[in-house]
């Protein structure tokens, strides 16, 4: 009995010390928008062309320094930037601005994405790129963006393209560097929405 409460001070204090070395568990955010009827209809709206607004919202490119799991700011101290190691994507980064991108544009314009779908051989269809040519987050001051973007009218080819700079306020932590993306996401789906519309004249 002596010799189990001499050793019992020693396995509380190993455990607490186990305890203390677990890497705290990351969490995960997302891009993505609460899916509206417009966006998981099957046919949407019939517009004036006599069907539904189709529209191919391709992959967004990336700088490599963001195409990472986790989350990517500046960092104060050395001028650079630096990952979250505790903060990731729930899918990779240019998967998660395509799949805002669609569903935003999707609610916006009551239209159908037919990525990876095949797009109709006859009826105006519009194909949407977008490349992320800056974006900056500085943890509890802001969020800075330029967002190039293209959208093609398919099948005879018109293009209009065009470019959204934003500055957004990112207060408190990594949550309000979410939001603002949230926001510059927001901005940019309403600049192609009118590119779109005006395609659709």
């Amino acid at each position: 009995m002596k010799r189990l409460t001499k050793r019992l001070p020693l396995v509380v204090a190993t455990m607490a010390m186990m305890c203390g070395c677990a890497s705290p568990q990351p969490h995960y955010y997302t891009l993505a928008t609460t899916p509206t009827p417009a966006a998981r209809s099957a046919t949407g709206q019939v517009h004036p062309s006599g069907g539904p607004l189709w529209i191919e919202v391709t992959p967004v490119r990336v700088p490599e320094r963001l195409n990472r799991v986790q989350l990517v700011v500046r960092d104060d101290a050395s001028g650079g930037v630096k990952l979250v190691e505790t903060s990731r994507w729930t899918s990779p980064l240019p998967d998660e601005l395509r799949d805002s991108l669609s569903q935003r544009l999707q609610s916006r314009l009551d239209a159908v994405d037919l990525y990876q779908h095949g797009l109709p051989p006859t009826q105006p269809a519009f194909r949407v790129t977008a490349e992320v040519v800056d974006l900056n987050a500085e943890v509890g001051k802001q969020a800075t963006a330029t967002i190039s973007w293209t959208v093609r009218r398919l099948p005879d080819g018109k293009v209009l393209s065009g470019r959204t700079e934003t500055v957004v306020p990112a207060p408190g932590q990594v949550e309000g560097v979410v939001n603002a993306y949230r926001q510059i996401l927001a901005a940019t789906t309403a600049d192609i929405a009118v590119g779109v519309q005006s395609l659709n004249r």
